[in-house]
């Protein structure tokens, strides 16, 4: 068996206290004999929503000797509050112990720089591995079965019953609702997010009409008893009467027929995309990431595809998918569709002129617009900076402020509503005047908005109902507030960085080069002038970075892709794994800085 490093791990603490543990708390030393993994996540992070799905299989199979451990670590102001992370916890069905970390205190200790990322503690309290990004459940799985073998032999492994205590069930007609749609005779479908269903109210908002969906985790067509959902989000209608639905864990574009009650799969295979899969095809033969929300415009559908930072479209004459914009690049670049980058994009509306798409684009709290320009699209923002600044602000829209809003909806005199979701208000931009105001507080949660009769009917999404208001005729007045995403930066020094990703391939695999290089790093900056030499992609997980003389801060920002197989030359079909991650990096560049800089993919730094 291969030499590990053994680095002791730093203790647990966070200051909003543990989760899902019956009101136990807990230390290492508690857990000494089990096998830990820590999971540092944020409930606003698509990414780190995709490792919670990759664990389940990992964290069922070995119920008996392994411990997995949210460690939630908030980016926006909001997820610091300590309700907020029970209901996210509830929301998104987990299943194991979380330490509610809201000053980063065991992130810092862990040297974390990214959400999410993974870290192994074996049964002595040793951290042996650190995973960042997705598409490590694999390796996480082959490095439990080493560990298991080995401190099995050595006497040290514990088996039995982890720390998880389930919470009490809560009765209510909607848990966490996603988002809703206005039926033909003033009806709502809203759909069920957490209970992987549908719902059909009738005009009252409260009143069922209907269920759609068998209510647990699964992927299956039928009729309303029979077909399977997995936390369901936007609703749309498609031109033949049938609506449009984002199943967004399953990775799918669902079709429900008001009619006959059936629901069948217009798009997606079930698995999630990954970088190099196709990226256009017939429709149920493409793999799609996260569809968070869908509009009809320019005759097709869009698809907020959230889980890479990208907008697609469905064609139902062709039955058919593709890219329509961004990169798969997380941040706020405007320009032609297919330059753009987008952040989570998580809601979409067509205005009322049918001109422009509207985007609620979450992870830089902005709402963006898509227009046509010549032949293609183009990509404009319209309130937002980037991926650090977020607040409640009103006023003109160059420096008005957001917080993750997940929902837009047009309104009919050509402004847009926005679910500002974290900041639990509803908000107004207007294009006339260039102005934002805020139409309403004190709602928890804001995920979406229907219009209906001149008002608008909000999905208070962490109140788990929908709740009808009177659009007003005066802004609201709210206190103004600006944050920055609080981490602290790391000092580095004039000159050359050395970054180095590290990867270490996963027991058993190398790297997969059978049709060309497997590794690939992407560099940029903000501001763009950090950066003297270096930005751009290229295929080695290094690089040397040359810093410009007069900018003293800024944000590194790096994306790196790894691919590895079994390492059987017997084996025709080897199984296949890609490595994944974005890391945001702030920097502070002075004398006595680091001149390397290490981002952890897969293993340890050795250097470190």
């Amino acid at each position: 068996m291969a030499t590990r490093a053994r680095v002791r791990a730093p203790e647990l603490v966070g200051k909003g206290g543990w989760l899902n543990t019956g009101d136990q708390q807990y230390t290492l030393a508690d857990l000494r004999g089990r096998i830990v993994v820590l999971d540092f996540w944020t409930f606003c992070c698509v990414n780190c929503l995709h490792v919670l799905d990759e664990l389940r299989e990992l964290e069922e199979k070995h119920r008996d000797t392994l411990v997995i451990i949210g460690v939630h670590s908030p980016k926006f102001v909001h997820e610091a509050e300590h309700q907020a992370v029970v209901d996210a916890v509830e929301r998104y069905e987990v299943h194991h112990p979380v330490l509610d970390d809201p000053e980063l205190a065991t992130w810092k200790q862990y040297a974390v720089r990214a959400w999410p990322t993974l870290v192994v503690i074996d049964p002595e309290g040793y951290v042996v591995a650190q995973h960042a990004g997705e598409g490590h459940a694999h390796a996480i799985a082959k490095l439990v079965e080493e560990l298991e073998a080995e401190h099995g032999a050595k006497g040290t492994l514990r088996r039995g019953d982890g720390p998880y205590v389930a919470p009490e069930p809560v009765a209510t007609h909607l848990r966490f609702p996603g988002k809703a749609l206005l039926l033909p005779d003033g009806g709502f479908l809203v759909s069920d997010t957490t209970r992987h269903r549908l719902v059909e109210l009738g005009p009252d908002g409260e009143t069922v009409r209907r269920h759609i969906g068998a209510g647990e985790r699964g992927f299956g067509d039928g009729g309303p008893e029979e077909a399977r959902f997995s936390e369901p989000q936007g609703l749309a209608v498609l031109p033949d009467g049938r609506i449009a639905v984002a199943d967004t864990v399953n990775h799918a574009i669902r079709a429900f027929d008001p009619a006959t009650g059936e629901t069948t799969t217009l798009a997606g295979t079930g698995r999630q995309w990954w970088q190099g899969s196709p990226t256009s095809g017939p429709a149920r033969e493409v793999d799609l990431s996260s569809p968070w929300d869908i509009a009809w415009f320019a005759d097709r559908l869009w698809i907020a595809m959230a889980g890479v930072h990208q907008l697609w479209t469905y064609d139902p004459a062709t039955e058919t998918v593709r890219v329509a914009a961004g990169t798969t690049n997380e941040g706020l670049v405007d320009g032609p569709a297919d330059e753009a980058w987008f952040a989570q994009p998580s809601g979409l509306a067509t205005s009322a002129d049918g001109e422009w798409l509207w985007v609620a684009d979450s992870e830089t709290s902005a709402v963006r617009h898509v227009e046509r320009e010549g032949d293609g699209f183009a990509v404009r923002t319209a309130v937002g900076t980037g991926l650090f600044d977020f607040g409640h602000r009103d006023g003109a829209a160059g420096q008005a402020l957001l917080q993750h809003p997940l929902g837009v909806t047009a309104l009919p005199d050509g402004s847009v509503a926005v679910c500002d979701t974290y900041n639990h208000a509803l908000r107004r931009y207007d294009p006339a005047s260039g102005e934002v105001t805020t139409l309403a507080t004190d709602l928890r949660e804001p995920s979406d908005a229907v219009l209906v009769d001149g008002d608008l009917v909000v999905v208070e999404s962490a109140r788990h109902r929908l709740t009808r208001l009177r659009l007003p005729e005066e802004a609201v007045r709210v206190t103004d507030q600006a944050h920055r995403t609080q981490r602290a930066a790391t000092a580095i020094a004039p000159g050359t960085l050395r970054l180095d990703v590290v990867f270490q391939a996963p027991a058993g695999q190398k790297l997969d080069t059978r049709y060309g290089p497997s590794t690939r790093l992407l560099v940029s900056a903000t501001p763009p002038e950090l950066l003297a030499q270096g930005a751009g992609p290229g295929t080695d997980l290094f690089r040397d970075l040359v810093l410009a003389d007069d900018v003293t801060e800024g944000v590194l920002h790096v994306s790196a892709m790894a691919a590895s197989c079994d390492d059987d030359p017997a084996n025709e079909y080897p199984a296949c794994h890609v490595h994944q991650q974005d890391w945001g990096v702030p920097v502070r560049v002075g004398a006595g800085g680091v001149s390397r800089l290490p981002l952890v993919l897969a293993g340890m730094d050795e250097q470190g």
